[in-house]
């Protein structure tokens, strides 16, 4: 595909910060990382790496817009702005990366985004999604743990922490998310809209002592999708299988994929 290990990728919405990992496998598919609602490529640590060893895919890690060293973006994000990265900024990212067969690896609002994109875009280069500790409507579980995150920010090092990875981005990258998902109106956010018109498989993963989310989420997706649909939930984990549980979450993801690639 002709990119560098890291940059940024000038699309028509910014410059957007990656890192890409070349596939060891001749046909592999690529894996794209969407990041959660605090993250961005360095916040994933060795997770890329861990994949890339196990899978042998080709591996797009990138920053949203607002976060790591990716533009910034203006105050306060519109309620909406999920939709926005779904169905702008990831076939953005996709088009200028020239990724034509790939997974979708989202983590939390990584794997809302994912959603959306694969229920509404319908995009011929995504092949199946995996879908860790997704949200597709509100739980009064997430709204506590994101108010105590918003007192973190105030009260402890928080900030300090995410400054290393979001530099002069931190405070968008903080509010942003917090505002959003504080607002009142946002308690009726729901993307349960797009889940019938999913057509690719799915790998859901959760934690079952995720503090930000119930396996009720999953439960929705399985309910409402027409799709083959493996799920997975780990126990001593907590909202980043990707963290909590690696070596298992790799190994789903290695199966998922090897399945993905063998019923094309």
């Amino acid at each position: 595909m002709g990119l560098s290990p890291s940059g940024f990728l000038n699309t028509d919405v910014g410059n957007i910060e990656f890192r890409w990992i070349e596939p060891t496998r001749v046909g592999a598919v690529t894996l794209v990382l969407l990041h959660e609602g605090l993250g961005c490529v360095s916040m994933w640590k060795d997770f890329p790496d861990q994949l890339a060893t196990t899978t042998g895919c080709g591996i797009l890690v990138y920053s949203r817009p607002g976060y790591g060293k990716s533009d910034p973006v203006t105050l306060p994000r519109p309620l909406t702005y999920m939709h926005t990265e779904a169905t702008v900024i990831l076939p953005a990212v996709l088009h200028k990366a020239g990724i034509d067969r790939c997974v979708l690896v989202g983590h939390s609002d990584g794997a809302s985004i994912s959603i959306i994109h694969a229920g509404c875009v319908h995009s011929s280069s995504v092949l199946g999604a995996v879908l860790i500790a997704p949200h597709v409507f509100v739980e009064s579980v997430s709204i506590e743990s994101i108010e105590h995150a918003r007192d973190a920010y105030t009260d402890t090092n928080l900030r300090e922490k995410l400054k290393r990875h979001h530099g002069d981005n931190v405070d968008i990258t903080f509010h942003g998310w917090n505002q959003a998902w504080l607002d009142p109106a946002f308690l009726i956010w729901n993307i349960e809209e797009y889940l019938p018109d999913i057509a690719v498989p799915l790998l859901l993963l959760q934690g079952l002592n995720d503090e930000y989310g119930t396996l009720a989420q999953l439960d929705r997706i399985e309910k409402s999708v027409t799709t083959r649909v493996t799920r997975h939930e780990l126990s001593d984990c907590r909202h980043s299988p990707h963290k909590d549980q690696s070596t298992l979450t790799v190994e789903y993801i290695r199966r998922f994929v090897s399945n993905v690639e063998n019923n094309q």
